[in-house]
């Protein structure tokens, strides 16, 4: 998974179906490798899963380019023969003449696989469209990508200033065009798949991102999520303001919360999308904590402190304890990291609130 998401980050498509699909399809890959390399019959491998060409027409759709799609499948190519050469040196088989037919025999199955998946994605992508927003949603999508298009083709003034947004969940839209009348904003949006849409609110003055949330709390249905991007200029701004929207809702997700926008969630967007940091921050914040007897007190004492924006009165007010108490339990902190908490606050929140996020849902 970190190879797929080194080649292209997939939760930037905006669609969760998308991002879901993928992680099967790269599981449906995985398996159909192994058993390619178990067949006695090479001339005869076994059929191309379903859930690959499925994943390909939903990347067409989805407005993921071909050559991402096949990067994908010759990144994990070539995992797998590392892998399949690792275990032939480890018995001592790498100069055998079997190894050689073996990984010439997957380089033929992998070309074959390929054109299969090609021909499913440009077939996928040769269907004629089928309505006006159908249109509309790849125009954005190419407009997204870099290329040039006139806002006549949008019917959306680019020269604006943006607010984007993702929404998901049946009765999104009306609420977005609630807000949209509420904020006196001009209103474009499109569906990026199944009941998420991206939507952003375009008007000749700058308003706040945190505005226009503020109007969305009292027209927002419930059971209905939307993240906002921060306020851009311009074609530039009108892309930036959408990836934060995206980044946003990824964060979203991870919470009980149904509104939310970039700014609050601007580290830990990025922080769920890294492996490697978020195992890093738990190993070098949370497990010190952990190790000691009184490790959730800390954590509890911790999260208050930055909840009450590093003040002891407020930690001390919020837990019911003196402040002198909260003092006690920073120093010990402090102590168990080996780094005071003014160097490392920012990345001791951060791993405080991805262990809350994980625990919510059970990861």
């Amino acid at each position: 998974m970190a190879r797929v998401y080194a080649i292209s980050d997939p939760t930037n498509t905006g669609d969760p179906a998308y991002v879901a699909g993928l992680r099967e399809a790269v599981e449906a890959a995985i398996d159909y490798g192994i058993a390619n390399l178990e067949t006695s019959q090479p001339e005869s491998p076994p059929p191309v899963p379903e859930v690959l060409l499925a994943q390909a027409r939903r990347a067409a759709r989805t407005g993921v380019s071909l050559d991402t799609v096949l990067r994908r499948y010759c990144g994990g190519y070539a995992l797998l023969g590392d892998f399949s050469f690792k275990v032939a040196r480890e018995a001592n088989l790498q100069d055998r003449p079997e190894l050689q037919r073996l990984l010439a025999a997957q380089a033929a199955r992998l070309d074959r696989l390929l054109a299969e998946i090609s021909e499913e994605y440009l077939r996928e992508v040769s269907v004629p469209a089928r309505s006006p927003e159908r249109n509309r949603a790849e125009r954005v999508r190419r407009l997204l990508d870099g290329e040039l298009l006139g806002s006549t083709e949008l019917g959306y003034e680019l020269a604006a200033w943006h607010i984007g947004a993702v929404a998901e969940g049946a009765g999104a839209e009306a609420a977005l065009r609630k807000i949209a009348a509420l904020a006196d904003r001009r209103l474009l949006l499109v569906r990026a798949g199944g009941q998420t849409l991206w939507t952003w609110f375009g008007g000749l003055r700058r308003i706040e991102s945190q505005a226009v949330m503020e109007r969305a709390r009292g027209a927002w249905p419930a059971g209905v999520r939307v993240a906002f991007g921060e306020p851009g200029k311009g074609t530039s701004g009108w892309r930036l303001t959408h990836r934060q929207a995206v980044a946003a809702m990824g964060a979203l997700r991870h919470s009980d919360e149904d509104l939310v926008h970039y700014r609050e969630v601007a580290v830990l967007s990025s922080a769920l999308r890294d492996d490697v940091l978020c195992r890093s921050l738990e190993q070098l914040y949370l497990e010190p904590l952990a190790a000691e007897r009184d490790g959730a007190v800390l954590r509890e004492t911790l999260r208050a402190y930055f909840a009450a924006q590093r003040q002891a009165s407020g930690a001390s007010a919020a837990l019911g304890v003196t402040r002198q108490t909260v003092n006690n339990r920073l120093r010990s902190s402090e102590k168990l990291l080996g780094v005071p908490l003014g160097v490392c606050g920012i990345e001791l929140e951060v791993a405080l609130r991805l262990q809350a996020f994980s625990k919510r849902h059970g990861e």
